[in-house]
């Protein structure tokens, strides 16, 4: 290689791997990711050139470039930690503990995450060894396509914290594909240009440098194509983040559901108070979505708090907490931000807990969530939300016909949700006062409160419903936390024991969780109508009396879906398989096709006799040759094309072909009639050549098998013609 060409193949490695360690910017973002890659970048392409110009350093090249690489990363990431810019200890445990611990503390945040160093380093660093790794392949053992697996492995993993869709995964596959086809066509294009001793080395580009490299870019963009299309269940891909969650606080963690009753038999203590600048309905502690009978459990998925979370900007609010014990911090739905402390955030239930037991007497943060406008749509809910259908224990069978009375028969729908409300609020009393609360949320107890006593705080409404709902295929949950207070001490709001809320929720299609109260109608009290609190009244509005709801009624022998929505559904639905099997049938005939097309047309030419043996003989050596690289053009004789391909692999390929063309030679001139002999040596060329190009590196020899233009006859000419 020359040292221009070899400019070319570093480029197009390092800007492979640059691409890649960009690929997490969904994780950080461009700005944060942009000087680190492009520090290890610069600094590898600067120490190749730099052992160019003194090759008594090219034994030193991997160190130079992982000393270099890292002292870059000190001075732009870890900056902080050095003296008169000298890097010290701070800096080196850093860079250790970027390396060893950056990679699971992102899987344990929120995205995007905070571009801290012990966090966002093992970016930059995954990169630095890819170049390392890929470097040494490139110019040490001259292959382009292995020393691409590092970057892709970069580029994997990037994929594998937050997988791109869309256009965005198809630019991304783009920017990955063209400086890794330019590293490809690179090496591809030096091997196909040949040169007689003494002439000059040619750079005219060749279609087959060319098509590896096209191919390459052409594969990456159409897989970012099809898998940003194909998303058949409607997910979002599954991450490694789905696998990873925050270590528990290391204080006691209770169940606030355990405390109404206590907190309602000392109503005036306060809780908190808060200043907002838009009305608040209920903060949130936890939210409990498993039941086993007897207890109510959380099944958070706690991530440290990152730079934010996804949402429209909204309500906010200064919160001052004095009367929580535990570790869970009021906190509201649609939550994005966090300021003044950093809980750990379960983004499914969007509650907030301490990460470690706090001395304060008074903790102060703020808080900001969305305001969506919600659309109830058609009323039909969510079957698949995470929770909102689980475990029961053992129903005792007198409380089923409670849970068929209550929603009159209706299927699940918002509609019956709002009829279970009503149902409860209708008749059951909430209890008052702050003697004899009852207390529990067992089986046990709620049988008592919906058979018996038909009297309860907010705890048994709220368990009660969730169960009921369930019964009757309703999605819930059960939250709780306080009732936004409308008492007020100078600007703040004051929130004490007596607010103290436990409610249900219900899981929406399309609108997300939607709270409900029971407790609020029985008691007869009012709720302000902020945010999705509007929607739900309107709908509390609009829905029919008792006597008027009736179960669906469909005609004898009607479908449950009409032809038009089965129809469309159906149109929806085969689509994609039929967009996958094109893919995976185009790449079946490409990778078993071509291979096969190839053998069968190679006993074909064999099965022939006399000068068309021999002739076909020249026809698969030229074939294969072109396969792997060799120039053909019209009017190249036997002798032509054992110079070139001398080039390729040396004398274990140009002898065959230059004893062939004494037999060609003696089959097209002489006259003399061409026996079984003759094919049968000329064949044996042919098996010389197959020894000598099995000698090339693997990734040659797959790139040739797969080469489908070799299938095509040359242009201009028959098989057989222009030989000598």
């Amino acid at each position: 290689m020359s040292a221009r060409f070899d400019r070319l193949a570093v480029a197009g490695l390092l800007g492979a791997a640059g691409v890649a360690g960009l690929l997490f910017a969904p994780v950080f973002g461009w700005a944060e990711l942009l000087v680190p890659v492009s520090v290890v970048v610069v600094v590898a392409y600067g120490c190749v050139e730099l052992t160019a110009k003194f090759p008594k350093l090219t034994p030193y090249r991997p160190l130079l470039v992982a000393m270099l690489a890292l002292l870059g990363l000190i001075e732009t990431v870890l900056t902080s930690t050095t003296i008169a810019a000298l890097p010290t200890g701070a800096s080196l445990s850093g860079l250790a503990r970027g390396f060893t611990e950056g990679w699971r503390l992102t899987l344990q945040s929120t995205w995007p995450a905070l571009p801290v160093p012990e966090q966002l380093l093992f970016v930059p660093l995954s990169v630095l060894l890819a170049v390392v790794l890929g470097l040494e392949v490139l110019l040490r053992l001259d292959k382009p396509l292995v020393a691409l697996v590092p970057s892709l492995a970069v580029a994997g993993l990037a994929q594998a914290y937050q997988a791109s869709t869309g256009l965005v995964a198809v630019a991304a596959a783009l920017g990955y594909a063209l400086p890794a086809g330019l590293l490809l066509w690179s090496g591809r294009r030096v091997r196909s240009v040949s040169r007689a001793p003494g002439v000059p080395r040619s750079w005219r580009v060749t279609g087959s440098a060319v098509w590896p490299a096209l191919s390459t870019v052409v594969a990456l963009v159409a897989g970012a194509v099809a898998f940003a299309a194909l998303d058949p269940v409607g997910r979002d891909p599954l991450t490694l983040k789905d696998t990873q969650a925050a270590p528990p606080p290391r204080s006691r963690v209770g169940n606030p559901l355990d405390e109404i009753a206590q907190r309602l038999i000392r109503p005036g203590e306060e809780v908190f108070r808060y200043r907002g600048d838009t009305p608040v309905d209920q903060w949130r502690l936890i939210v409990l979505t498993g039941f086993d009978g007897a207890n109510w459990l959380s099944d958070s998925r706690l991530h440290r708090l990152g730079a934010g979370l996804e949402g429209a900007p909204g309500g906010s609010a200064e919160l001052q907490v004095r009367g929580l014990s535990g570790p869970w911090l009021p906190s509201h739905q649609d939550l994005t931000g966090v300021d003044g402390l950093t809980p750990l955030v379960d983004q499914a239930a969007d509650t907030l807990m301490l990460e470690s037991p706090s001395t304060a007497p008074v903790r102060d943060y703020r808080l900001s969530w969305s305001s969506p406008e919600v659309d109830l749509g058609a009323g039909e809910v969510d079957a698949r939300a995470p929770g909102g259908l689980g475990g029961l224990g053992t129903v005792p069978p007198d409380v089923e016909q409670v849970a068929k009375d209550a929603v009159r028969g209706l299927r699940p729908t918002f509609q019956s949700a709002l009829q279970l409300e009503r149902f409860l609020s209708t008749n059951y009393q909430v209890a008052t006062g702050t003697e004899e609360l009852p207390t529990g949320h067992g089986w046990p107890q709620l049988r008592h409160f919906l058979l018996e006593s038909k009297r309860g705080t907010s705890e048994q409404f709220a368990a009660a419903y969730v169960v009921l709902a369930r019964m009757s295929g309703i999605p819930a949950r059960l939250v709780v936390g306080f009732r936004g207070s409308a008492e007020k001490d100078g600007d703040a709001h004051v929130v004490r024991n007596r607010d103290v809320l436990a409610w249900p929720e219900v899981a929406v299609a399309g609108a997300g969780w939607v709270a409900l109260d029971p407790t609020a109608a029985a008691a007869g009290s009012s709720r302000s109508q902020a945010g999705p609190g509007k929607a739900v009244a309107k709908a509390r509005a609009q829905l029919p009396a008792e006597q008027q709801l009736r179960p669906p009624q469909l005609p004898p022998g009607t479908q449950p879906d009409s032809a038009e929505d089965q129809s469309a559904e159906a149109g929806v639905s085969w689509w994609w398989p039929a967009l996958a099997g094109t893919i995976v049938l185009f790449g079946l005939l490409w990778l078993v096709g071509v291979p096969a097309a190839k053998v069968i047309r190679a006993r074909r030419r064999r099965r022939r006799s006399g000068e068309e043996g021999v002739l076909g003989a020249w026809d698969e050596i030229r074939d294969r040759l072109r396969a792997h690289g060799v120039p053909f053009r019209i009017g190249m004789t036997p002798r032509d094309l054992a110079e070139s391909a001398g080039a390729l692999a040396g004398e274990g390929i140009r002898e065959p072909v230059a004893r062939l063309a004494k037999v060609l030679d003696v089959t097209l001139w002489s006259g003399v009639p061409v026996g079984d002999g003759a094919v049968r040596r000329a064949w044996q060329e042919v098996g010389e050549v197959r020894r000598g190009l099995a000698t090339r590196p693997f990734a040659a020899r797959v790139l040739a098998a797969l080469e489908p233009r070799t299938l095509v006859p040359v242009k201009g000419r028959k098989e057989g013609s222009n030989a000598s």
